[in-house]
């Protein structure tokens, strides 16, 4: 039993353990080439976050699906390698825009290069992609742009906030849907579609990625306040520094204005404060970790992995299924 892919995912099956690593392997180079560039530059600040490593977490999903089907079909990799340049140029272009000094332990693209080639770099990235894309045939070109146009709309949306009289917290969910759920959903189903899997289990597996996509995020949000560590590959508070909105300050915020309660109005204030400072910051910390929003925004992440569990239940008992049934568990485990 040998912990591949993201979370130390446990493969119980040789077979399946030999196709996952070698695609996985497979993808990796496939990134070093599609990264390459004439131009010496371009091909460094291209290959700068594909050799700071990271989770694979999308193309370890492709090569799941594509057990559903021939995993060894010549459409496989390269449609693993698509979708993690497309995240990979939208790491790009989120760091610009959160302003980031970091990303996979190493400093951010913008940082060491500067917003303006950041952003041609994360739009290099996107070329590429579509380059890899074009070989993959028309059916895979318009479940990419249709993905990708869920993307940035996510992106938007997440920009302009909520329209007056719209929960925040369901804005936040059709945010994640958006920017995170639908290249995980893309992911499962580009892996079943280049497999030769049959349509109903294109679907099935689509849906799946789409809940396990949030509830991936959602992990990451309870991960940001409740770590004591580096688990989410961020130092704690991250993302609170930064005014990013996650769904435990979410969650706090709408109780504080439903209820009116004055600890609750004094940790909203801390919130809004400058965080820049350590002892403010671990201050907030301190009294999220304690509060009811934390472990409700950890009941959400929970629901989501359950839905994608279940989602499943259709499919074939088989290796690859309970591959799949094991990630619910591990993102819930990391919000845990």
């Amino acid at each position: 039993m040998t912990a591949v892919g993201p979370f130390g995912l446990s493969v119980r099956d040789q077979a399946l353990e030999a196709d996952v690593q070698t695609g996985l392997a497979a993808v990796e180079a496939g990134l070093l080439d599609a990264t390459k560039s004439d131009v010496p530059f371009i091909t460094e600040a291209a290959q700068h976050l594909v050799r700071a490593g990271g989770k694979r977490f999308r193309p370890l999903l492709v090569m799941l699906a594509a057990q559903f089907g021939d995993p060894h079909a010549p459409g496989v990799v390269p449609s693993a390698v698509v979708v993690e340049l497309t995240h990979l140029a939208t790491l790009y272009h989120d760091d610009v825009m959160d302003e980031a000094e970091v990303r996979r332990g190493v400093e951010s693209a913008n940082q060491r290069y500067g917003n303006s080639l950041a952003v041609l770099t994360g739009d290099f990235l996107f070329a590429r992609a579509s380059h890899v894309l074009a070989d993959l045939g028309p059916e895979a070109v318009r479940i990419q742009a249709e993905a990708f146009e869920r993307l940035v709309t996510g992106q938007i949306l997440e920009t302009v906030g909520p329209r007056d009289g719209r929960d925040p917290v369901e804005h936040y969910l059709d945010v994640l849907g958006g920017k995170t759920g639908s290249l995980v959903a893309v992911s499962c189903r580009f892996g079943a579609l280049t497999a030769g899997a049959d349509e109903r289990v294109m679907d099935i597996l689509t849906q799946y990625g789409e809940r396990l996509g949030v509830a991936f995020q959602l992990a990451d949000d309870v991960l940001d306040i409740a770590s004591d560590s580096h688990e989410s590959g961020k130092t704690p508070g991250t993302d609170l520094r930064e005014g990013i909105p996650t769904l435990p300050v979410l969650r706090l915020r709408a109780r504080a204005a439903a209820e009116g309660r004055p600890d609750d109005a004094e940790l909203v204030a801390l919130l809004d404060g400058d965080l820049s400072d350590d002892e403010r910051l671990a201050e907030v910390l301190r009294r999220l970790r304690e509060d009811p929003a934390l472990e409700q925004a950890r009941r959400d992440t929970v629901r989501y992995a359950q839905e994608a569990r279940a989602i499943l239940a259709p499919l074939p008992e088989c290796i690859a299924r309970t591959a799949l049934e094991e990630l619910c568990d591990l993102v819930v485990h990391r919000a845990g």
